[in-house]
């Protein structure tokens, strides 16, 4: 799809070795103006939940009355809904003007190879969710981070707000060797602009890094503040929250568009327009439940639960609606936590589902009575046949591709 090749073209032509480059991504904001004249920014970094609170939190500062753009990653069914404005995605010929004036100015940088690194596909959705704010007058961003935080193009945006979910030992190795390496690493996504930081309670190590973290880069200047879910009043209620473990990431988003309401100088929203803007609030693939095209009766629960307590979690909810599960569909890379989902889902009927990427291992040996399928082979009909209460679980590349499978309307996520 030519709409999608600014945004990808250095990723999938890097040479060898070749990292992300942000003094690059710094230089195209600077050529964009975005350095200069942007809306303020409210950044999501954590290690799970991250588009749920950034959705959250975009329905709130919308419910409030201003115009809010929001960039999350990756998309579902189309790349246009990496940038929404007020929860509706942008079109595709709204992102195709957005990437060619990208292309523009990336063209005057110098290359990837006389640098020594590529833009990044996420960093250049950021790019284009400003430069879409910009063009329409926006009164506030939404940014969801990629895997980072120091090494995020978000911290060279440098966030007025920073919503930080829960941190936990995701891409280890990558972002830091320890839990709370990788919780100093998402924290130093602060800056000369951030004015607070909200958090989601953490282990004490990981508390005490946030906390470190933030004295040096801030000098004291900016403390965590934390929106605990189980505080009594915590907004929005309980019967207002997503289900399961998304729970928590909708107090943080509510919290963290509060707080930046308050830091731009504005009323906090009126809790009858939050609650009901919330309402209509639609997150695919978390403890989403949708009927299967053309199968009466049928329906799947899409969730991206990627370890041994969010499949646990999804399997309970997906129970406690049905009665019981008549076969999941499972869909985790080695690098996931295969083993922790195999005891979860014990003696259930199961399809170990594979994805083409190249970047994705599948070799774990799955128990002897799982099936075995690429998502290619998926299909209304296929799904169906394995029973009327299906339960989809993995990546995100995976329950993406559900989304399109099922026909799940995916371009407003909230009203």
């Amino acid at each position: 799809m030519p709409v999608i090749d600014p945004f990808f073209v250095e990723w999938s032509d890097r040479a060898p070795g070749l990292t992300r480059d942000l003094p690059r991504a710094l230089e195209l904001l600077r050529a964009l103006g975005l350095d200069r004249e942007r809306p303020p920014v409210l950044g999501v970094v954590g290690s799970k939940g991250k588009g749920t609170t950034a959705t959250t939190a975009a329905a709130a500062l919308a419910s409030a009355g201003l115009r809010t753009v929001l960039a999350t990653g990756p998309s579902f069914r189309s790349y246009r809904e990496r940038v929404r404005v007020d929860g509706t995605s942008v079109t595709d010929a709204v992102l195709e003007s957005l990437g060619t004036r990208i292309d523009r100015v990336r063209r005057t940088l110098p290359s990837p190879e006389e640098a020594g690194g590529y833009l990044a596909p996420s960093g250049l959705f950021l790019v284009a969710a400003l430069l879409h704010a910009r063009d329409i007058g926006a009164d506030v961003c939404v940014l969801e981070a990629g895997m980072g935080g120091h090494r995020d193009e978000l911290r060279l945006i440098g966030p007025e707000v920073v919503a930080m979910g829960a941190i936990f030992a995701e891409h280890v190795g990558i972002l830091g060797n320890t839990v709370t390496e990788i919780a100093r690493e998402k924290t130093r996504v602060v800056g000369e602009r951030t004015r607070a930081l909200v958090r989601l309670p953490q282990v004490p190590e990981v508390a005490a890094a946030v906390d470190a973290a933030l004295v040096e880069v801030t000098g004291g200047r900016v403390v965590a503040e934390v929106a605990d879910p189980d505080r009594p009043g915590a907004e929005p209620p309980v019967g207002l929250r997503p289900p399961g473990l998304s729970a928590a990431s909708g107090v943080l988003g509510t919290a963290a568009a509060a707080r930046t309401l308050e830091c731009l100088g504005r009323r906090p929203p009126d809790p009858e327009r939050l609650h009901a803007t919330l309402r209509t609030l639609r997150l695919p693939a978390r403890l989403s439940r949708h009927p299967v095209p053309g199968a009466a009766g049928a329906e799947v629960i899409v969730d991206s639960a990627i370890d041994r307590v969010g499949v646990a979690t999804a399997l309970a909810h997906a129970r406690s609606v049905w009665g019981g599960v008549d076969h999941v569909l499972l869909c985790l890379p080695d690098h996931k936590d295969v083993s922790g989902a195999v005891g979860v889902l014990g003696d259930l009927p199961v399809t170990m589902v594979r994805l083409p990427e190249a970047h994705l291992r599948f070799e774990y040996a799955p128990p002897a009575h799982w099936g075995r399928a690429d998502t290619e082979e998926l299909s209304p009909a296929r799904v169906a046949a394995l029973g009327d209460r299906v339960l989809a679980l993995g990546t995100v590349y995976f329950t993406g591709r559900m989304t399109e499978v099922l026909d799940v309307p995916t371009d407003r996520l909230f009203g």
